[in-house]
């Protein structure tokens, strides 16, 4: 096989350098059924002519004195000249294997690293948006949810704001007054095409498409560490800076997708699916307002 490939790469190398459809043969200028000895005396008198010696300044002539050698040989040898011979009837494969390509192309160390983190940053990215499709289906789920129970099944819009509570799915439980509920309730409010989470504290946090976390190159795994240490350089540099800066504090009490590093936010206590947690910074990121001392209807 490895015979194979030094013929594989002479082939390419002549045609590259005596032109296209050059052959061992021609460029000895020999018949193919020629002896060994013809061969012989065509590669002296080739040689002759080739030679660094006779051709000063010539760029690449000792390359191409060199390959005549080695072609020389491989058609004095009787078994390299019939591998020759099938490839020079046959033609040289356009795929010549696995083999051939990684011993002349052999990857370093950096080459496999930076291949593995561009291939891990793209399924990462195309795990985000995977998650992120799956939120904006369930955040419209629950808004669809909310609007039916304010309204009915029928979705005719009512004035005012509803209170309403909907069912996030879960694991069944009692409520309390001992009956068994199908899943976990949480408490919403419905005000025209708007939909919101009441949270503990009385305010209100909108449930729409910008609750849901968009896909970013900037939150796979190696971009997020090569800017996590950038910041790190960057706050310990500085003077008088407080080692807790640069940290949001909505980052806090996220719950991640099941997908580590996917970026997308799933369902956590007191908040639903795709939602961001209660905080003021991620409710005004949302473009959501807050509400207190929320009416019931």
């Amino acid at each position: 096989m490895s015979e194979d490939y030094e013929i594989f790469d002479l082939v390419s190398a002549i045609e590259t350098s005596e032109g296209k459809g050059t052959t061992f043969y021609s460029w000895l200028n020999v018949p193919p059924s020629a002896t060994t000895a013809e061969i012989a005396r065509a590669y002296r008198k080739k040689s002759m002519i080739l030679h660094p010696d006779k051709n000063p300044g010539v760029k690449g002539a000792h390359e191409r004195f060199a390959r005549l050698g080695v072609i020389s040989k491989i058609l004095r040898d009787p078994e390299s000249r019939k591998r020759y011979d099938f490839f020079y009837k046959n033609g040289v494969p356009r795929w010549r294997g696995t083999g051939y390509y990684y011993a002349r192309f052999r990857p370093g160390i950096g080459s496999v690293f930076v291949f593995l983190t561009i291939l891990s940053s793209v399924l990462q990215y195309a795990i985000q948006r995977v998650n992120y499709g799956k939120d904006l289906k369930r955040i419209e789920t629950i808004r669809h949810q909310a609007k039916s129970a304010a309204w009915g099944t029928k979705l005719i819009p009512v004035e005012g704001q509803r209170k309403v509570k909907v069912n996030l799915g879960g694991s069944p439980r009692l409520d309390d007054e001992g009956n068994i509920i199908g899943g976990k309730m949480i408490d919403m409010v419905v005000e025209g095409e708007d939909v919101f989470i009441i949270e503990p504290d009385g305010s209100l946090l909108p449930v729409n498409e910008s609750s849901a976390v968009r896909p970013s190159l900037r939150k796979t795994w190696f971009l997020a560490l090569v800017s996590d240490l950038i910041s790190k350089v960057v706050r310990r540099d500085s003077p008088g800076t407080n080692a807790t800066d640069g940290i949001d504090e909505d980052d806090e009490g996220s719950v991640a997708s099941d997908v580590p590093g996917s970026g997308a936010v799933t369902p956590s206590e007191g908040s639903s699916a795709g939602v961001k947690p209660a905080s003021r910074k991620a409710t005004a990121m949302a473009g959501g307002r807050r509400r207190k001392n929320v009416r019931k209807r």
